[in-house]
């Protein structure tokens, strides 16, 4: 089963593939202060539906680094429909080759949501967009954290992963700041959220599987998201977080 259809399949009805509502993400990218012409890269750009809605409502240019190939064609369908041919790039490339083809300095407002695993984690992430963005710039990053210590059944359920892997809330806005940037807002998912993500993500899985019984990924996809949703019930929901991070670059 390839991770990036199940992936495309789970998040066809999400407007953003991540848990923090709309109002919340729009009103951090207004404090970006964005104007006409101003330079925007999103990495880990999916479908592009953040990057569209930039170009309509501040006429910005769009650079989208996606690694997924059908996630440019949807991504390119959706825009055609919505916006001016020439406003967004696309690169369908691995994010860490990606970004060593673009100038230093270029861009307004940086963003990596939920998708910092593409350039090493978060430290790197913000590293290498600190040196994307202009002076003054803002940087936007979407990141996972633990609200608690996960236990031992948790991090084995999520495949082996290390508590490592994630920092508190407060360690997060810190990691920017030791970079050098300026921490101006952050934003988590509430546990509706969190619910509203997660429902949505699982039902569109169990939704096309009963839409397309004739796809031989049809088991594997239905075994892999009833385990993730009991994952999620039994221990992700009380002790994996999400928040967006907003930081001035300098």
């Amino acid at each position: 089963m390839d991770r990036n259809k199940f992936s495309a399949i789970a998040h066809r009805d999400h407007a953003f593939a991540n848990p923090i509502g709309e109002a919340k993400l729009m009103k951090m990218i207004g404090m970006a202060n964005l104007k006409p012409n101003d330079n925007v890269i999103d990495i880990g750009a999916g479908k592009c539906e953040l990057l569209i809605r930039l170009v309509e409502s501040y006429q910005v240019k769009g650079t989208a680094i996606e690694l997924y190939d059908g996630a440019i064609e949807e991504a390119k369908r959706r825009a055609a429909m919505r916006i001016p041919e020439d406003r967004i790039d696309y690169i369908a490339a691995d994010a860490g080759e990606a970004v060593k083809g673009l100038g230093l300095r270029t861009f307004d407002l940086g963003v990596c949501i939920g998708s910092t695993h593409a350039l090493g984690g978060l430290e790197e992430t913000l590293r290498i967009l600190k040196n994307l963005v202009k002076k003054n710039g803002y940087i936007l990053v979407g990141e996972g954290y633990w609200k608690q210590s996960p236990s031992s059944e948790y991090l084995e359920a999520l495949g082996g992963a290390d508590e490592s892997e994630c920092k508190s809330h407060a360690n997060t806005v810190r990691v920017g700041e030791e970079l050098g940037l300026i921490p101006l807002w952050s934003y988590v998912a509430s546990d509706e959220e969190w619910d509203d993500y997660e429902w949505l993500y699982s039902s569109s899985i169990e939704n096309y599987c009963l839409e397309h019984p004739e796809d031989p990924d049809v088991e594997a996809m239905l075994e892999r998201i009833r385990s993730w949703r009991r994952t999620y019930l039994q221990w992700g929901r009380d002790t994996l977080g999400f928040g967006l991070y907003l930081y001035r670059n300098l």
